[in-house]
C-alpha cells in the first residue's frame, strides 16, 4: 500500500516496495524521465526498495505528474553513499556532557556581569538537526543594548590607553583558553548549527587565529612621519581607537565571526557590544566567559542576545546610537544595505562582509581529479552554507562529461548526511527551515528550465532526525536564466553550467551585482594572471577552493561590501588615522 506523507517543507512523499517498476499494482516506467523533473507540475516522493543487499538500501526518486503519470529513478545509498543509519539523538543530553559547564551560558554579558533581559524576556535556541530545543536565552532589547552601549563607553577610556603590548597578552591568554576547550567549544557549536563536529572543532581553530593574529597586531599600528612642506614644521601620523563598535553575526560561522571582529576591535583598544545571530548565540556567550578567565576588563566586551522578533530594534539602536561609531556586520546584501544607510544617520564607520554568488571555473586544461575534490570540500562545507563557497560552476565543455563523473564519484566517496555528533558524518542539516525552502526552491526551477538532478535532489531522510536536511545536490546543464545564478542559494545545491571560451566565462562569472570570492583551476601561467586579474571578486583561489585564513585579507567588492577583515589589513578597519602638525 502506498503511504502518502505531508512533510513540514510541504513536499509530498510517498513510500512503498518496488518489484521491477511495479508497486501497489501501479506499472511504473523508470527510465520514462530523469529524477529531479520537478516544478509546478510535479511533486517530489521517495520510493523504498524492500530489499536490502549486503546492507545497501535501493531508493528510487519520484515524481508525480499533475495528470497522474509516476517517473523514477533508481538511486543507491549505502555506507559509501550519501546518508547514513542514525541513532536518535537527545541534544539537551548531548550539551549536558560539555565538560566545563561554565561555559553554557543562557544570559547576556553585559559590563563583565551575566544579566537577564530587563523585561524578562528568552527565546528558544534549537538544535536543526533534531528540532530539539536546547536552551532559552535572554531576549535583551533596545533598552538593553543601550545600556550595554553606556557600559562599552565607560570601559572605553582605560582600554583605549592601555598599551599595545598589555592588549597583545590579554589576547593570547583567550587564545590559549579557547585552543583548551575547543572539544567543549566545537560540541556546543554543533548542537546549535548543525555542522559536523571535524568542521566545527576547524571553526573553533580558526576563531582562535584572529585573537593571536590582531593579538600580535595590537603591538604593530604604526604611524608615520611626513616631510614637512615648510620650514620649521614637523607633520606626524598616528593611529587611535575608533571607539564603540557595534557587531552583528551570522549563524553560520557562530565562533569565527565573532572572533574576527571582535580580536581586531579589542587589539586596536575599541571597546565592544556585539549582537551574535538568534539561531547559534550559544558560541558567543561560551567566548564571553573565556574572555572573562582570559582578563579582558568589564565593559570591553559585551555580548548582547536577542530573539528574531527583536533583530531589527537591536540592530537599529546599535546603528543610530550616537556613542557608537562603526558598525560590523557579517550577513546578507538586503541586510547590509540597510543598517549601512541607518548608520548614516551618524556618520559611522562601516565594515560589511556581505552575500557571495563565487563561481568556480574549471578549464580545459585543469586537472581533473584535483578540482572535482576541491569544489566538494569548497561547496558542501557546513551544508553550502558559506559565504564564499562555489555557487555556480562553469566547466568547459571540452571536459564537462569527464569533470561531471569525478565530482559526482568524489561526492558519493565522501559526503555523508548526519547529524553533526555521529561519527562519520561529512555534512549535518541546514540551519534554518527559511534556508531549506530556498534551495528547494532553486532546485524546482532549475529542473523546470531543463537541469539535469545526477546526485541528490531531494531533502534528506536521515534515520529519525527530524531536521532540516538536504541531500547534497548535482545539476547538470544548468540555465543561466533561472534564479540560482544570479542569487546565492546558500545550501548544497551545485549547479553545473557549460563554456567554451575564456572570454565567455569571464563575462559571465562577472554578470551579478556581487563579488566576494572567485575559484578557477588551469595550469596555463599566462591564463592564471588574466583571469586572477579579471574577475570581480575581492578574493580569488586559483587550482584551491580556500580563501580563508588569518593572515590574508577577507572582504568582496561591488555589493558583497566594504572593508577587509583579517590580515594586517583587518586592524586599520578598527583605527583613526590623526594628522598632527607642529611648528617649531
Amino acid at each position: 500500500m502506498i503511504k502518502r506523507v505531508i512533510a513540514p517543507s510541504g513536499t509530498l512523499r510517498y513510500v512503498a516496495p518496488v518489484r521491477r517498476g511495479k508497486a501497489a499494482g501501479l506499472k511504473l516506467k523508470p527510465r520514462q524521465v530523469q529524477t529531479g523533473q520537478i516544478g509546478r507540475n510535479y511533486s517530489t516522493g521517495l520510493w523504498k526498495n524492500g530489499a536490502v543487499n549486503a546492507g545497501r538500501a535501493s531508493w528510487w526518486s519520484v515524481a508525480r505528474r499533475t495528470d497522474g503519470v509516476l517517473m523514477l529513478q533508481n538511486r543507491h545509498i549505502s555506507g559509501s553513499g550519501q546518508a547514513q543509519a542514525q541513532a536518535d539523538v537527545d541534544s539537551i543530553e548531548e550539551l549536558g556532557k560539555v565538560k566545563d559547564k561554565r561555559l553554557v551560558r543562557t544570559d547576556a554579558y553585559v559590563g563583565g556581569k551575566w544579566v537577564a533581559a530587563a523585561k524578562g524576556g528568552r527565546f528558544k535556541v534549537a538544535d536543526p538537526a533534531t528540532l530539539q530545543t536546547i536552551a532559552e536565552v535572554a531576549d535583551m532589547s533596545a533598552e538593553d543594548v543601550a545600556q550595554a552601549v553606556r557600559e562599552a563607553s565607560k570601559a572605553l577610556p582605560a582600554w583605549r590607553a592601555t598599551t599595545g603590548k598589555k592588549r597583545a597578552r590579554v589576547l593570547r591568554k583567550w587564545y590559549d583558553l579557547v585552543m583548551e576547550n575547543k572539544a567543549d567549544l566545537a560540541r556546543i557549536m554543533t548542537l546549535e548549527c548543525g555542522k559536523p563536529l571535524a568542521e566545527a572543532e576547524g571553526e573553533v581553530a580558526y576563531a582562535a587565529s584572529f585573537l593571536e593574529w590582531f593579538g600580535e597586531e595590537a603591538k604593530r599600528t604604526y604611524g608615520d612621519t611626513i616631510p614637512a612642506a615648510t620650514d620649521g614644521t614637523r607633520i606626524s601620523v598616528i593611529k587611535q581607537a575608533v571607539g564603540v563598535v557595534g557587531v552583528i553575526t551570522p549563524y553560520n560561522f557562530p565562533s569565527a565571526m565573532i572572533a574576527r571582529k571582535i580580536g581586531a576591535a579589542v587589539a586596536a583598544g575599541c571597546t565592544v557590544v556585539a549582537r551574535p545571530a538568534h539561531e547559534t548565540p550559544l558560541s558567543a556567550l561560551a567566548l564571553c566567559e573565556l574572555a572573562e578567565r582570559a582578563g579582558v576588563p568589564p565593559g570591553v566586551v559585551n555580548m548582547v542576545t536577542s530573539s528574531a522578533a527583536n533583530t531589527q530594534a537591536v540592530g537599529l539602536e546599535l546603528t543610530t546610537n550616537a556613542s557608537v561609531r562603526k558598525v560590523s556586520f557579517t550577513g546578507s546584501t538586503g541586510v547590509g544595505k540597510m543598517l549601512m544607510a541607518q548608520s548614516a544617520s551618524t556618520m559611522k564607520k562601516v565594515s560589511m562582509e556581505l552575500g557571495g554568488n563565487a563561481p568556480f571555473i574549471v578549464f580545459e586544461d585543469a586537472d581533473i581529479e584535483l578540482a572535482a575534490r576541491a569544489l566538494v570540500a569548497c561547496k558542501f562545507r557546513n551544508a553550502g552554507q558559506t559565504c564564499v563557497c562555489a555557487n555556480r560552476v562553469y566547466v568547459h565543455q571540452a571536459v564537462y562529461d569527464a569533470f561531471l563523473e569525478a565530482l559526482v564519484a568524489a561526492a558519493r566517496e565522501t559526503l555523508r548526511a548526519g547529524h553533526g555528533l555521529t561519527a562519520g558524518t561529512t555534512v549535518g542539516p541546514m540551519i534554518t527551515h527559511r534556508g531549506l525552502e530556498k534551495t528547494l526552491d532553486h532546485l524546482r526551477r532549475a529542473v523546470d528550465a531543463g537541469a539535469r538532478v545526477v546526485l541528490g535532489g531531494a531533502q534528506a531522510k536521515v534515520g529519525a532526525l527530524r531536521g532540516h536536511f538536504f541531500e547534497p545536490t548535482v545539476l547538470a546543464d544548468a540555465s543561466d536564466a533561472v534564479p540560482m545564478t544570479g542569487d546565492e542559494t546558500f545550501g548544497p545545491l551545485c549547479p553545473v553550467y557549460r563554456f567554451s571560451s575564456e572570454e565567455e566565462v569571464v563575462r559571465r562569472a562577472n554578470a551579478v551585482p556581487v563579488g566576494l570570492a572567485g575559484y578557477f583551476f588551469s595550469r596555463d601561467v599566462s591564463r592564471i594572471f588574466r583571469v586572477a586579474e579579471a574577475l570581480e571578486v575581492g578574493m580569488v583561489g586559483v587550482n584551491t577552493g580556500s580563501v580563508s585564513t588569518e593572515v590574508a585579507p577577507f572582504g568582496g567588492v561591488k555589493e558583497s561590501g566594504v572593508g577587509r577583515e583579517g590580515s594586517r589589513y583587518g586592524i586599520d578597519e578598527y583605527l583613526n588615522v590623526k594628522t598632527i602638525h607642529i611648528a617649531l
